[in-house]
């Protein structure tokens, strides 16, 4: 896990539904090292991606809530929607920088995987009013992904003499084994599912107004 941070407007057209856009910005990483699998430690990869998301969604409230209103102050709520979010792994060897993974062709790609992709946010949350416009929540959201590249790992290790990685730094990041073994055309990954990433947090709402409140007079 790693900090992560973003923005976002909700509009409420009523007390049970609401429509929510924003922007949301992380990092995921990786390391084969500090797995408990002896097959992944001796793997030997690792990685990491900046993650840039925009993304809208809805939301509903499975009772009546509304920021200010003290009658229904408080609600759990399912979220769904989609995205747009850019990631771009990349692999230290040890001791050194960090490098883009995608140009390198670690597994002898053909073509090049891109690196905005769409996903698909859903996950659930916990809405609570703290004063008249400022509301606290706790939510957790996956995001289902069509690619299996998110980690720059997916099928085999390349066959050097039909489709090589690019150069010698593509073949070092290529394979890392310990062990030493003949890996040409061994699986490196898991093509048959794809990748992953979530958002767990807490957010802060502060509700604003585009209209005046309605001003209220009495008749003696």
């Amino acid at each position: 896990m790693k900090p992560a941070g973003g923005l976002f407007y909700r509009f409420t057209p009523n007390y049970r539904y609401a429509f929510r856009g924003g922007l949301n910005f992380g990092t995921v990483m990786g390391d084969d090292s500090q797995s408990e699998d002896s097959d992944q430690r001796k793997r030997n990869l690792n990685f990491k991606s900046r993650i840039n998301e925009l993304y809208v969604q809805a939301e509903f409230n499975f009772v009546e809530y509304r920021i200010s209103n003290d009658k229904y102050r408080f609600s759990i709520f399912l979220f769904a929607g989609v995205s747009l979010y850019n990631f771009n792994p990349q692999g230290n060897l040890g001791g050194g920088s960090w490098e883009n993974l995608r140009g390198m062709r670690t597994e002898g790609q053909t073509k090049k995987y891109k690196l905005y992709q769409i996903g698909v946010p859903f996950g659930i949350g916990f809405k609570l009013n703290a004063s008249k416009r400022i509301g606290l929540g706790i939510e957790w959201g996956p995001r289902k992904l069509f690619t299996d590249y998110l980690d720059d790992v997916s099928g085999t290790y390349p066959d050097p003499n039909k489709n090589p990685p690019n150069g010698t730094r593509g073949q070092a990041y290529s394979n890392r084994r310990l062990d030493g073994a003949d890996v040409i055309n061994s699986q490196r990954g898991n093509p048959r599912t794809k990748d992953w990433y979530s958002f767990f947090g807490l957010t802060l709402n502060i509700k604003v107004s585009f209209r005046p409140e309605p001003c209220y007079t009495k008749m003696d």
